[in-house]
């Protein structure tokens, strides 16, 4: 079982290098946002307290984010491993993580961190926002909001991921093609 945590702002590439290395590696790409959306679209409850926090541009509290994903890992416990997009986003969720995987004997292998300088990603997420539909991705202040959201809360995650060896970051400008292959040296050499 391998569990990989991919790492970075939004626009910074995430779900789209998922979509590669879920097929490459065999993997479940767990999306937080998609956990959210779905939850959303379907008027859960779960959801509908989602979304008056992302509307506003702040997080997901840690137990609602928790709470879905740990639904999402148990309704695919025969996967070869695990993808997990946007989170842990903060240190207590990344001990949550940790303390949940330990309870199926399982750890996380590697957080990889894509990185990008922040006027690249904020042209990239305002550009995604024409077609998402999303009205945190079509607002630049909400988006300014949610890198120093990203900057206060997920900078000690780096330490921690740090202190256990298993910090990788990777440059996350550059072709689709370069960004997976850059991906793919640090999983097949886990």
């Amino acid at each position: 079982m391998i569990n990989i945590v991919l790492f970075g702002k939004p626009g910074a590439g995430k779900g789209t290098q998922a979509e590669f290395l879920k097929e490459r590696y065999n993997l479940v790409h767990l999306s937080t946002g998609d956990i959210f959306r779905f939850n959303i679209k379907n008027e859960t409850e779960l959801g509908k307290l989602a979304k008056s926090y992302m509307d506003k541009g702040d997080l997901v509290p840690d137990a609602l984010t928790i709470k879905m994903l740990e639904e999402s890992v148990d309704n695919n416990l025969d996967a070869h491993g695990f993808l997990y997009d946007g989170f842990p986003r903060t240190l207590a969720q990344a001990e949550e993580l940790d303390a949940f995987l330990a309870t199926k004997n399982w750890k996380v292998a590697a957080t990889i961190a894509l990185e990008a300088n922040d006027e690249i990603l904020i042209h990239r997420v305002l550009e995604r926002g024409k077609t998402s539909g999303r009205s945190d991705d079509q607002d630049e202040e909400k988006i300014r909001h949610r890198y120093q959201e990203y900057n206060d809360k997920t900078a000690p995650l780096m330490e921690f991921y740090k202190a256990q060896n298993k910090f990788y970051p990777v440059n996350g400008i550059g072709s689709i093609a370069e960004i997976t292959e850059r991906l793919s040296t640090i999983i097949n050499n886990l």
